[in-house]
């Protein structure tokens, strides 16, 4: 059986002001372990400024905003910037040189390397936008979140680390409130590397989303003193993505 570990990552680093502040705090005074961070927003160099220290992954985004890479083919864009309808359709060779510009932002803009990928509005469910991803994440030697078995087997095919479990949503309501996150931590599985995915924040004040208010819900939920309780009886203390890629 293989040893047991949770990454609590959030999301959506650099989306929005009040959301940066919102995981910031998450981290540094609740249980929130992880982040993934958007590096082509108007606030994506205050937020790399202020999350220094922390660990950080790159939250892909090829969903809104412009590319990164310069050369980034137009046609699968809409008025310069990205379309999420579009993404389907995505050839693997731009998502990869798309997902290579945005690490290496990342690493300028924080000054070290991402710790793992992971894809705003999990654009990786279409194979060619996983393809693509894959084989930059390869050539940087980086996990990728998984959050399905198929796209699980087929990383781990490509001898890519990630994660072996994923719980976590955002919908109409608060995901995580925190009779909802007692409940989980109470049933994770037994062994293997766990990713709870969250989005912790305070209501955007720049950008409008539809995961708004719901975000204090969570932040409460993760600097909540029952939240930490919660792992102390199941023995867990959240880490990072480097659990695994440390014993490479």
């Amino acid at each position: 059986m293989s040893p047991r570990a949770l990454i609590i990552n959030a999301d959506d680093l650099g989306y929005d002001p009040a959301v940066t502040r919102g995981i910031l705090r998450a981290m540094r005074e609740g249980v929130v372990s992880s982040a993934t961070f958007m590096v082509n927003t108007p606030y994506s160099e205050a937020a790399a400024r202020e999350a220094k220290g922390l660990s950080i992954g790159l939250h892909l985004n090829l969903a809104r905003g412009a590319p990164v890479w310069p050369g980034f083919p137009r046609e699968f864009l809409e008025n310069g910037a990205f379309s999420e309808a579009r993404a389907p359709t995505l050839p693997p060779d731009a998502v990869e040189a798309e997902a290579r510009a945005q690490l290496e932002r990342l690493a300028q803009l924080l000054g070290r390397p991402a710790t793992h990928v992971d894809v705003h509005k999990h654009l990786h469910l279409h194979p060619n936008v996983l393809a693509g991803l894959s084989r930059a994440a390869r050539a940087a030697g980086l996990p990728v979140r998984s959050i399905n078995e198929p796209m699980r087997r087929e990383l781990q095919a490509q001898a890519l680390p990630t994660n072996g479990h994923f719980v976590g949503d955002a919908g109409t309501e608060a995901y995580w409130t925190l009779e909802r996150f007692e409940a989980a931590v109470g049933a994770l599985p037994a062994s293997g590397v766990i990713e709870l995915m969250c989005h912790p924040g305070y209501t955007p004040e720049a950008v409008k989303s539809g995961y708004s208010a719901q975000r204090e819900v969570e932040l409460a939920t993760f600097l909540h003193p029952r939240a930490r309780e919660a792992l102390s009886r199941a023995g867990l203390t959240p880490t990072g993505f480097g659990v695994l890629t440390s014993g490479r």
